[in-house]
């Protein structure tokens, strides 16, 4: 990710470095990405509203970092369309599918240093959980510290249990992991197996992110493994050998929730569904990176679940 004065590069072993500079080495969206993917589940336009947060000073907007995922969302026929402001049940009641990715408080827009308070007020996580309660879809991406911290009040109404840390691989600053069916890294549900065997997804690529637990009903979908640890700084991005941290092993990236009469789908990564360039090379990241095929068509078979389609 990418703040105040800070740019992020990617090395050729996808591990994501922090340096000083504030030139072109930012994290920006590729526009000229277009995803590969089947028959549209929707005629053009036809499909049902989804809306993406951009009133909570989100890092990740319709028109910025998250065109690929809108773009590849109307593909598919859905009517996307950017949600300003904040949530009621009233301005959420046109919409199937609500996506909030990367929150923030206003605090923390432009200083990822803790405390990480609530990107959301009280007022707001209640019209959401009920939303979803009487059948609304949430899809709700929290990338690694301050960002579980901002969206860990919302995500705990569904029994999601955020770690407001960095979940990478143990002795390294690598996040880029590869979650595999063969493995149960990525596990069996109808996510993974989509609608038909065309749609069945085999592996995914995250790019450093958080780890969950659920404390109630829901699927995990993306599981970490032993080599993973959660490391929790007091400034993102800034580990010492006095940074705090706990095997992440067994925690979660990725999970799909049923709630009352609606569903959630959580994932603790973000560029994941991006398509994005980062680096002074200008490194593929997300839907766009060579080495994750499927990530795009896992983003519509999400949204599938998500519409009650699988």
């Amino acid at each position: 990710m990418s703040h105040k004065a800070v740019a992020l590069s990617l090395s050729l072993l996808g591990a994501i470095t922090v340096v000083s500079s504030r030139s072109g080495a930012q994290q920006v969206a590729d526009t000229m990405f277009q995803a590969k993917v089947g028959p549209p589940a929707y005629r053009k336009g036809a499909g049902p509203t989804v809306l993406i947060d951009e009133g909570h000073h989100n890092f990740h907007t319709m028109a910025g970092r998250y065109l690929a995922f809108a773009r590849t969302l109307q593909k598919d026929g859905y009517v996307v369309k950017p949600h300003g402001g904040r949530f009621t049940l009233k301005n959420l009641g046109g919409a199937k599918i609500l996506v909030i990715s990367n929150a923030l408080a206003k605090e923390n827009e432009e200083d990822w240093n803790l405390p990480t308070p609530s990107a959301f007020d009280s007022a707001e996580i209640a019209a959401v959980r009920d939303w979803v309660k009487d059948g609304g879809s949430l899809f709700l991406i929290a990338d690694h510290m301050p960002f579980p911290g901002a969206a860990g009040p919302l995500a705990a109404e569904f029994g999601i249990l955020m770690g407001n840390g960095f979940a990478l691989e143990s002795g390294t600053e690598s996040g880029r992991m590869r979650f595999i069916r063969s493995d149960g890294s990525l596990t069996d549900h109808p996510i993974t197996r989509g609608r038909d065997a065309t749609e069945s997804i085999d592996s995914v690529i995250a790019y450093t992110g958080q780890a969950f637990r659920l404390d109630g009903l829901g699927g995990p979908l993306m599981k970490l493994g032993r080599n993973i640890e959660l490391l929790m700084p007091q400034v993102a991005w800034q580990f010492s050998k006095l940074t705090p941290s706990i095997s992440a092993s067994g925690m979660l990236q990725g999970a799909a929730i049923p709630f009352g009469r609606g569903r959630v789908a959580v994932f603790g990564e973000a560029a994941m569904f991006s398509a994005q360039l980062g680096g002074p090379n200008r490194m593929p990241a997300g839907m766009n990176d060579p080495d994750a095929p499927q990530n795009a068509q896992f983003l519509l078979n999400v949204m599938h679940w998500l519409n009650g389609l699988l």
